[in-house]
C-alpha cells in the first residue's frame, strides 16, 4: 500500500486540496500499487476536461435538460415557526431527476469515465440513491453499470434496488462485515483493482483517495452556486446560515464550497447521532471518533481502541458510514464549519413535521439536518435567514418508516 506523509495544514480552503490531495492535515491516497496510475489518469482527465469548453457545455447542458438544474429554491414558513424566528429556505435537491443530489456528481464522472474510454462502470450505495444516479447516467451514454449495496441496505431500501435493476444496472449484494456502505465500497474497490483497465469507479461522497474528495466536490458546488444566486434575487443578501446532513459529506461541500469566502456565513454540518453516544449506536464521527485511514484517505473515523473500525448505527442507510470527507474534517479542524449531531427519534420527527407542514417529504438523510434546527433554532437570531441542503426526497423512506412505526402500535 502507498502511504504518503502527511502535509502542513495549509491556509486557504479554496485552494485545496494540494497536488497530493491533501486538505492540510487530511487526504492523501492510501491505496494498493494496482490503482496508483488508474489515480493518476482520472486525476489527470479531470483536470484537463474541466477547462476544456466543450465538455463543460455538454456538462451544462445535461444538467439542464436531463437532471433539471437549476433546482428551486423554496421558503417553508410553518415548518421554520416550528424552529424559532428566522426565514427558512430548503434547496430542492429532492426535484432533480432521481430525486436526489448524487446525479450531479453520477452525471460528472460518467461523462469523465466515457471519454477516457472506459467501458464498464461500478459503484458502491448505501441509501441507494447514488446507485440510481450513476445507473441512470449510464443508461443516458451507454455504459455498462455494476452496483455493489450491503444487504441490509438492500433489504430497507428495496425500491431503489428495483430501480437500478429497471435501469439496466447489476445490484450486487454485499453479505461481509456490517454489510452497510462501509463494505460495499470494500466490494466495489476489489472489483477495481481486478478491472482497473477497462472499468471507472463511480464513487459517490467526498470519500476515498485522490482526486475522488475534490471531483465530487467540484460536480456538486453547483448547488451552492445556484443557491446564491436565488437567495440573493429573493432577500438581497447571502444567507446567515447554511445548513446540511453529513454522512460521506457531499450534499453538504457541494452546499457550503461556495459560501465559503463568506465569513459572514455560519455553517453547520449535522451527522447521524443514532440511538446514543455509545460507538456502534451512532456514526458523529467528530464527536465519536479519531483520525484515521479508510478506503484510502486519512480522515476522521469511529474506530475502537485496537483501531478496528466501529459499526455503525443510523436511521438513515445515507449517513452510517464510519468516517468522513477529508475535507469535512480540514474544515472542522480550522474551524470554519461547526458539525453537530441529531438523534434518529429527532430526524423521524422532522421527517413528518415537513410533509404536514410544507407538503415536502424530505429523505431521512436531510431530515437530520431539519431536527437539529427544531431542536437549536431558538438559538438563531431573530430574522435570519437560513439554508437548508433539502439533498433527497422521501419516497424511499417511506416503506421503512411505516414498518417502524406499524411495530410500534
Amino acid at each position: 500500500m502507498t502511504e504518503q506523509p502527511r502535509k502542513p495544514r495549509a491556509t486557504s480552503s479554496k485552494s485545496l486540496p494540494d497536488r497530493a490531495g491533501y486538505f492540510g492535515d487530511f487526504g492523501g491516497r492510501y491505496v494498493p500499487e494496482t490503482l496508483t496510475a488508474a489515480l493518476d489518469e482520472f486525476d489527470a482527465a479531470y483536470r484537463k476536461m474541466r477547462r476544456d469548453r466543450e465538455f463543460r457545455h455538454e456538462l451544462d447542458r445535461i444538467l439542464a435538460e436531463f437532471v433539471g438544474r437549476p433546482t428551486p429554491l423554496t421558503e417553508a414558513p410553518r415548518f421554520a415557526e416550528l424552529c424559532g424566528r428566522f426565514r427558512l429556505f430548503l434547496k430542492r435537491e429532492d426535484l432533480n431527476h432521481t430525486g436526489a443530489h448524487k446525479i450531479n456528481n453520477a452525471v460528472g464522472q460518467a461523462l469523465v469515465a466515457r471519454n477516457m474510454g472506459k467501458k464498464r462502470i461500478i459503484a458502491e450505495t448505501g441509501a441507494g440513491q447514488h446507485g440510481v444516479a450513476t445507473a441512470t447516467a449510464c443508461a443516458l451514454l451507454g455504459l455498462q453499470c455494476v452496483v455493489y449495496m450491503g444487504e441490509v441496505d438492500m433489504a430497507r431500501q428495496e425500491l431503489n434496488v428495483f430501480r437500478m435493476r429497471l435501469l439496466g444496472a447489476e445490484v450486487v449484494p454485499v453479505s461481509s462485515g456490517s454489510r452497510t456502505l462501509k463494505d460495499a465500497i470494500n466490494e466495489a474497490i476489489r472489483d477495481w483493482v481486478t478491472n482497473v483497465r477497462t472499468t471507472h469507479y463511480i464513487l459517490g461522497s467526498v470519500l476515498g483517495p485522490h482526486p475522488y474528495p475534490m471531483v465530487v466536490r467540484d460536480f456538486q458546488s453547483v448547488i451552492g452556486r445556484e443557491a446564491l444566486v436565488q437567495l440573493r434575487k429573493r432577500v438581497g443578501k447571502t444567507p446567515d446560515v447554511a445548513i446540511a446532513c453529513v454522512g460521506g459529506g457531499s450534499n453538504a461541500i457541494g452546499l457550503f464550497y461556495e459560501m465559503l469566502k463568506h465569513e459572514s456565513i455560519r455553517m453547520i454540518g449535522v451527522e447521524a447521532g443514532g440511538r446514543g453516544p455509545k460507538l456502534g449506536d451512532h456514526a458523529a464521527r467528530f464527536s465519536g471518533g479519531m483520525p484515521g485511514v479508510l478506503h484510502g484517505t486519512h480522515s476522521m473515523v469511529l474506530q475502537d481502541e485496537f483501531g478496528q473500525i466501529s459499526e455503525t448505527h443510523s436511521i438513515s442507510a445515507g449517513l452510517d458510514y464510519p468516517s468522513v470527507g477529508p475535507e469535512h474534517a480540514y474544515l472542522q479542524q480550522v474551524g470554519r464549519i461547526e458539525y453537530h449531531d441529531c438523534s434518529d427519534e429527532l430526524a423521524l420527527e422532522a421527517f413528518h413535521r415537513l410533509s404536514e407542514k410544507e407538503g415536502i417529504i424530505p429523505a431521512l438523510e436531510s431530515s437530520h439536518a431539519l431536527g437539529w434546527l427544531m431542536r437549536n433554532g431558538n438559538d438563531i437570531a431573530t430574522g435570519s435567514v437560513v439554508v437548508a441542503n433539502l439533498s433527497g426526497r422521501g419516497d424511499k423512506d417511506v416503506p421503512q418508516i411505516a414498518a417502524l412505526e406499524q411495530r410500534h402500535t
